[in-house]
């Protein structure tokens, strides 16, 4: 549960450092993916490796998967930098139909949610 004002700007959101539990740096939040028939947020962008965005790999978080740590203003996901290398991504200039079933099911059984 989210402590303090439970509903936040999506802007004031976007850039916040994406942390694991072991307080490692994983990235930072590049954008988020809104579910139009819902209302909800269905993923967080995030954007891990590379230097000054170059050679940065982006991947599709279900928002399940992350926890927002209020006290450092940051998210948390319960990942290791070695996994999260493995996990399905993308470029920002290649985007996947996240729409498409067979790629919802691979991020959700990837992040295990």
């Amino acid at each position: 549960m989210i402590a303090g004002n439970p509903v936040m700007s999506a802007d004031s959101l976007v850039g916040n450092d994406v942390k694991n539990n072991a307080n490692e740096d994983l990235g930072d939040i590049k954008d988020f993916m809104i579910d139009c028939q819902s209302g909800k947020v269905a993923y967080a962008v995030l954007g891990f490796g590379g230097v000054f965005g170059i050679g940065e790999k982006l991947f599709a978080v279900p928002m399940s998967a992350l926890t927002l740590d209020t006290e450092e203003e940051c998210f948390r996901l319960n990942s290791t930098k070695e996994y999260l290398k493995n996990a399905p991504g993308f470029d920002s200039d290649n985007w996947p139909n996240m729409a498409d079933p067979a790629w919802v099911d691979e991020i959700h059984s990837f992040y295990k949610f």
